[in-house]
């Protein structure tokens, strides 16, 4: 007796992707997002078995797609392939009235029993749905509805671990849900008014609203608590100026530089948003003063606007920053609108990088910053282990800038390193401290924050010769009066 092949797949919920090409967008650009809509199903642990995509001018306010396309999503999930008549009730949105004007405007397509699919019991649709639109489609499929921002918020709530990022992950979900609560079966129902009985009360929905907002609210004052905690010690790491931010979309190996450079035990995994938590580490091997690296959240196209500002205060490591470390997966098809999404979410954070490319030009780099508030960024165009020859060459051709190398490869981790370590050292500044014996615990703090090149001890105190940023030169002559 045969023992029986177990499919792995049987065991994750299947789900169906749905994609609009809406005008502008290039068949390339429609294919790659819903690729990417497939991944982030995945690591939410769905099965992608099929895809139901339609070109319009727009989503259908009823129901996202047309009729047509409705039947054909149907025979993947069983539904009725429509979404019932009904007539407009108390509580109902503009876009309800709107409904069935949308429904007959798909590509008709012909029933074919014989036609073997997958039974999904998920659909997962690359856009953000309004109430109706999302009620309407969970009708005409007969499944679960979930749109991009819904599994983009999921994945964020599995993978939040510190207080502070559940705290910012719940705020963005809350938002998310307010305004799609349903009045429940007794909502017509009012709750009794305040003092004596007197007024109408809320109902059970105006109830559910005003309970999130004071959730939202109470979130709100524990993160900035939180992040007041997290501002301070920034502006310690800030002070000495040696402070290294990787960024970068999901999953373009960020954690597994990050992992590289700090010999730092962080999680790596193939899947999007596996690191949501912001960690700081050591460059190894270590220099004086030493350079901190902090690995951040990675961004993605779509990302919810809730979840820009919640998570704000995490990246504020990108912004506050000395050199900014831009990580881009040049073997992913998408790797220019990667490029292009980072560089806007930066922008929307405040954060304008100016790309420095020669190790010899970091005077100018620096002065340009100062002009025009620009961030210092070194390109690395990672996972060349992944290119051909041609595409390695293409790749460098458009962004010249960029350094070509893998996470993979000890001698790509060399180049970056030195390259990291060379923009420090050409900003550092060669001075002379003299230490009173009566301070002389200013002498512990110089080694440990500065690289010490002579050191002298003499009758009334010690004499050092230092190199360090101007900061920390700063910092070490107000100690020493």
């Amino acid at each position: 007796m045969t023992r029986e092949t177990v499919d792995p797949r049987s065991e994750r919920p299947r789900a169906v992707l749905v994609g609009v090409q809406l005008p502008g967008v290039t068949d390339a650009e429609h294919a790659s997002s819903l690729d990417e809509l497939g991944r982030l199903a995945k690591t939410l642990g769905l099965d992608p078995v099929a895809r139901v995509t339609q070109k319009r001018t727009r989503l259908a306010r009823a129901a996202v797609l047309g009729e047509g396309k409705l039947r054909e999503l149907a025979k993947h999930t069983d539904g009725p392939g429509f979404v019932p008549k009904f007539s407009k009730k108390k509580g109902a949105t503009d876009d309800d009235e709107d409904d069935e004007e949308d429904l007959d405007d798909g590509d008709a397509v012909e029933d074919d029993a014989d036609v073997a699919v997958e039974r999904a019991s998920v659909v997962v649709v690359d856009h953000e749905l309004t109430p109706s639109q999302a009620r309407n489609l969970e009708k005409a499929a007969g499944v679960e509805v979930a749109d991009r921002t819904s599994v983009i918020l999921s994945i964020f709530q599995r993978h939040a671990h510190t207080r502070e990022a559940r705290l910012q992950v719940e705020i963005a979900r809350l938002a998310y849900d307010a305004p799609r609560l349903r009045e429940s079966g007794g909502g017509e129902d009012r709750q009794r008014g305040g003092i004596g009985g007197k007024g109408a009360g809320e109902s059970s929905l105006e109830l559910d609203r005003r309970r999130i907002r004071d959730r939202i609210a109470e979130l709100r004052r524990e993160l900035a608590s939180i992040s007041k905690e997290d501002a301070v010690r920034r502006a310690r790491r800030v002070e000495r100026g040696d402070t290294v931010a990787l960024v970068g979309y999901t999953n373009a190996g960020k954690s597994s530089w990050f992992r590289r450079l700090t010999q730092g035990d962080v999680y790596v995994a193939d899947e999007l948003f596996a690191t949501l938590d912001t960690t700081v580490r050591r460059l190894q091997p270590e220099t004086r003063p030493p350079i901190l690296v902090s690995d951040t959240v990675g961004f993605i196209k779509k990302l919810p606007h809730d979840l820009v500002a919640s998570f704000r205060s995490t990246l504020d490591e990108a912004r506050e920053a000395s050199l900014l470390v831009h990580v881009v997966d040049v073997s992913d098809a998408a790797w220019r609108e990667q490029l292009r999404v980072t560089r806007e979410v930066l922008a929307e954070l405040g954060v304008h990088v100016a790309v420095w490319s020669d190790p010899d030009d970091v005077a100018a780099t620096e002065a340009a910053r100062l002009a025009t508030g620009q961030r210092p960024c070194l390109v690395l165009l990672n996972k060349l282990d992944r290119l051909d020859e041609e595409a390695r060459a293409q790749v460098l051709e458009e962004l010249p800038e960029g350094m070509l190398v893998s996470a993979r490869d000890d001698d790509s981790l060399e180049a970056v390193r030195g390259r990291v370590v060379a923009f420090f050292e050409a900003s550092m500044e060669e001075a002379e401290l003299f230490v009173p014996w009566t301070q002389h615990a200013v002498v512990s703090a110089t080694h440990q924050s500065a690289h010490v090149l002579s050191e002298e001890h003499g009758e009334d105190g010690t004499q050092l010769r230092v190199r360090a940023p101007a900061a920390v030169l700063a910092r070490l002559r107000a100690q020493l009066g």
